[in-house]
């Protein structure tokens, strides 16, 4: 992991020069290349970094305090750079800016070192990573899944270790959701804080640019850089810094917290808050409705046609040219009316209304950034549809002038990332961060996965809790399939085990229960073939489910039908099968 507090410090100090950083950038560059080249739209030629960097060198030479001096980072292919295309992942739409966005500059001028252009969902519109004639970038765990977007490149980029931080853009979400899947920070401005000259808008009055970054203390560093007015940008707004408590954070009500049947999305929120409540915080559960319902106008709603708007000229000269998926939604917009525009307009006052009551009983909220993670073979067979579930809990912030901060919040069984946002009204950017920071600090959250290069072979983790630990009677159907054992593990503390009456050989059953405890097993890791032969040969009233463990993991394991208890002993005081049998 590279950071940019780090980068600019070993710089600044003489540790290392900026040429040196890139050389050592363009060697990861390379090697990432044979893994993932679709993350990548544009690169600069290696000469012009080089330029960049002996520039940089000299100026810090000169004794010039520069904060992100010798920094590597990524630009997403909707933001001009000077000399460089810029084509939202659209050939046909693709122009050479003779100036750099304003961030970009701002950026430039600190020190930092621009290296190219990432991939995104075909003009901002999508929060998938698949809608791009580029290929669809995968998340850096598990290239199975999906990377999130529209910023797909520029989070993968840091995720693996390309550069130490990138520029996203986010209008429903696509600064958070591939934050979440890729276990980066994803800061979110509020709407103006950051300008938005030399941006291609999707919509223009709700566009914001972000940034994803390693740690927290790089947002901060970025912000401090790139917050300021730009009186070129009509949506640009003086720079304020509003202080927050975080005494009260508001969390959805049980009833409205739907992670879409993903079972470990739910432990892993239930994980985050109870990280959150040790930094001192009360949660207050809150109606989200009117959230939800504000969420839907962006898709649903007139807010359609303000996408339409952008793209109008190669809606009506080159609609072949647009991806499919994003030329049918942005060609509703223009079946839509002033008067529908209007209704919406005063819709969502209404809602802003509710949300001003919102902040008067609560500092911030704290909610999933994402329900559940999708295979790109999913999204695929149902682009619209998956899609718009990603958004659940993110389309809302920029219609309702929010601001917001995306944190990593551990892993699913599959690799993915699982994320919370934490979620404030306009210009508590820093209080966000800070916030964000009380929360890392107590949430000790397991080291991230390996990257997944392709070498992997797709194996699954099986936990046994019976007859199938290591020397009872049922081990060799493990040993048999070349089973490597991973551990001893065990379960989250909501399960119970039970003695089933009459088994040959003896067998426990292990059942969900919110009062229940921790039951130990032992975790195998066989590759599909292996796992999917033991599976058949499992007999009834027992089957292999989906058993969360003590550090918020899932994996695949041993559970029951209920009439596998039916006259059986509760033995779950015992903590294991193992204590059973020596008792």
């Amino acid at each position: 992991m590279i950071t940019a507090t780090d980068t600019a410090a070993a710089v600044q100090s003489g540790a290392l020069s900026v040429v040196e950083v890139l050389e050592q950038t363009f060697d990861r560059i390379t090697r990432y290349d044979a893994v993932q080249p679709q993350v990548w739209i544009s690169r600069l030629p290696r000469e012009a970094v080089i330029a960049y960097a002996e520039a940089v060198d000299a100026r810090v030479k000169a004794g010039e305090p520069l904060p992100l001096a010798g920094v590597p980072f990524a630009i997403k292919d909707n933001i001009d750079l000077a000399g460089t295309a810029t084509t939202a992942a659209c050939p046909e739409f693709a122009f050479l800016p003779d100036r750099s966005a304003f961030v970009v500059e701002r950026l430039i001028e600190a020190g930092a070192i621009p290296i190219g252009k990432t991939n995104l969902d075909q003009f901002a519109t999508g929060l998938n990573g698949t809608r791009s004639p580029h290929g669809a970038p995968s998340c850096v765990f598990n290239r199975n899944f999906i990377s999130g977007g529209s910023s797909s490149g520029s989070s993968v980029a840091v995720a693996a270790g390309l550069v130490a931080f990138s520029l996203g853009t986010d209008t429903a979400g696509s600064g958070r959701v591939p934050a979440a899947f890729n276990h980066l920070i994803g800061f979110k401005p509020t709407k103006g804080r950051w300008s938005t000259s030399g941006l291609v808008p999707a919509c223009r009055s709700l566009d914001c640019i972000t940034a994803f970054t390693h740690t927290l203390e790089d947002a901060a560093l970025v912000d401090d850089v790139i917050a300021s007015f730009d009186v070129a940008d009509p949506f640009s707004r003086p720079v304020e810094n509003t202080p927050r408590q975080r005494k009260r954070i508001g969390v959805p009500l049980l009833s409205q917290r739907n992670y879409l049947g993903d079972a470990h999305s739910a432990y892993l929120y239930e994980a985050a808050l109870l990280a959150l409540r040790a930094t001192g915080s009360e949660l207050v559960e809150i109606d989200i409705g009117f959230l939800s319902e504000t969420a839907q106008l962006l898709y649903s709603g007139p807010w359609v046609a303000e996408r339409t708007a952008a793209l109008k000229s190669l809606l009506s000269n080159h609609p072949d040219a647009i991806d499919p998926t994003v030329r049918t939604i942005t060609q509703a917009g223009l079946g839509i009316t002033a008067v529908e525009l209007f209704e919406g307009e005063y819709r969502l006052k209404a809602l802003a209304r509710q949300a001003e009551a919102l902040w008067a009983g609560v500092d911030m909220l704290a909610l999933p950034t994402t329900p559940t993670c999708y295979r790109i073979a999913e999204m695929r067979e149902e682009p619209v549809r998956l899609n718009s579930a990603l958004g659940l809990y993110t389309n809302f912030v920029n219609l309702l002038d929010m601001s917001a901060v995306a944190l990593p919040a551990g892993f699913r069984d599959s690799g993915t990332g699982f994320g919370i946002t934490l979620i404030g009204p306009a210009h508590t950017d820093q209080a966000l961060l800070a916030a964000g920071q009380a929360y890392l600090a107590k949430a000790d959250l397991p080291s991230p996965p390996e990257l997944d290069f392709g070498d992997k072979m797709e194996t699954v983790k099986l936990a046994v809790v019976g007859a199938h630990l290591a020397g009872m009677p049922l081990h060799w159907q493990l040993t048999s399939r070349n089973a490597r054992f991973v551990g001893a593990a065990q379960t989250a503390p909501n399960y119970r085990l039970y003695a089933i009456a009459n088994a040959v050989p003896p067998k426990p059953a292990l059942i969900y229960d919110e009062t229940g405890a921790s039951i130990a097993v032992e975790i195998y890791e066989l590759d599909l073939a292996a796992f999917g032969s033991f599976v058949v040969d499992v007999p009834a009233p027992l089957a292999i489910g989906t058993v969360v463990l003590d550090n918020g993991s899932s994996v695949k394991g041993f559970v029951a039908e209920p009439r596998a208890i039916e006259g059986g002993e509760d033995i779950t005081a015992l903590g294991g099968w193992r204590a059973f049998i020596a008792r």
